[in-house]
């Protein structure tokens, strides 16, 4: 009918009007990032590559029995060196970047798409079979943290009805509960974790807790990692518990960021009455005409 014609094309046309702001909201949001980061972060960058010049031309006057292409050319020993995973500061007794825990955590990050940068397999053999594992891997650990994540919505239910017992207001005991999970979860994965790994790696609490960020939010740029300083002996099990966090601060923080979704939707519908989501908006649609059919016949 010429009614549910109109309605599917206003439909179109709201789904078109939505999509196109998202990617006009996404792109400026890119434009914006860029200009500050160039804005913060090229002076430095320069100062940095400045003195690194410096440095190398004062080397070379202190050691006259080196050329420049000789240092440019250990330098680059030193760059292959750190990109093969090997740290080029102390001796050859480094611990190993591949013993059990070190792989343990090294797996955690393939299949939780972190992806830290400062070691991959060098080996062909290595590389293929990343390949493969992530493959596998990376759906596994969406399905677990996914699994994880309704275990804890679970208790939160039952905290929420333990507490209706006692308290009548369902709206209090909601945001009661909420704001417990919430706080509990940021001092177990967000402020308890960074205080130790700063401890142990010798950082600023601002260093972990920023260690801590990027990694939960799989950024993982790489530039902070705990357990690879040379200089400090690490006890075997800590990369592995490194990798345990990480897995069970993911569920939590995906939970938290759907909650935050679901309460952003809540407040568009009722500031907007006339919004609705495309699902229900979808469903009513395809209702409204499985009636138009059943009426016709």
């Amino acid at each position: 009918s010429n009614r549910g014609l109109m309605a599917w094309f206003h439909l179109a046309r709201v789904k078109l009007n939505w999509t196109g702001l998202l990617i006009l909201a996404h792109f400026m949001y890119l434009l914006i990032g860029a200009i500050i980061f160039q804005m913060l972060e090229r002076e430095a960058e320069s100062n940095n590559r400045n003195h690194f010049q410096l440095e190398k031309l004062n080397f070379l006057a202190n050691y006259t029995c080196l050329d420049g292409p000789a240092l440019e050319k250990f330098v680059q020993v030193i760059l292959y060196a750190w990109e093969k995973g090997v740290n080029p500061s102390g001796n050859s007794t480094n611990p190993s970047n591949w013993d059990f825990s070190s792989s343990f955590f090294f797996a955690g990050t393939v299949v939780t798409t972190i992806g830290y940068g400062n070691l991959s397999p060098s080996t062909v053999s290595g590389q293929v079979f990343c390949v493969f594992y992530a493959l596998c891997g990376i759906p596994l650990n969406l399905a677990f943290l996914k699994q994880l994540g309704k275990s804890l919505t679970v208790h939160l239910g039952r905290l929420e009805r333990g507490m209706v017992s006692v308290v009548l207001s369902q709206r209090v005991v909601e945001a009661t509960a909420v704001s417990l999970f919430f706080v509990t979860g940021s001092l177990l994965f967000l402020v308890i974790p960074p205080l130790l790994f700063s401890y142990v790696e010798g950082w600023t609490f601002g260093e972990g807790f920023y260690f801590a960020f990027i990694t939960l939010s799989t950024i993982g740029f790489g530039d902070y990692v705990v357990g690879t300083d040379p200089g400090k002996e690490y006890i075997s099990l800590y990369r592995s518990l490194a990798g345990i966090w990480i897995i069970f601060a993911l569920a939590w923080l995906a939970l938290i960021l759907n909650m935050g979704a679901r309460i952003m939707e809540n407040l568009i519908i009722l500031t907007h009455p006339g919004f609705k989501k495309h699902d229900e908006e979808d469903e009513e649609e395809v209702s409204s005409s499985k009636l138009e059919v059943t009426s016709k016949i």
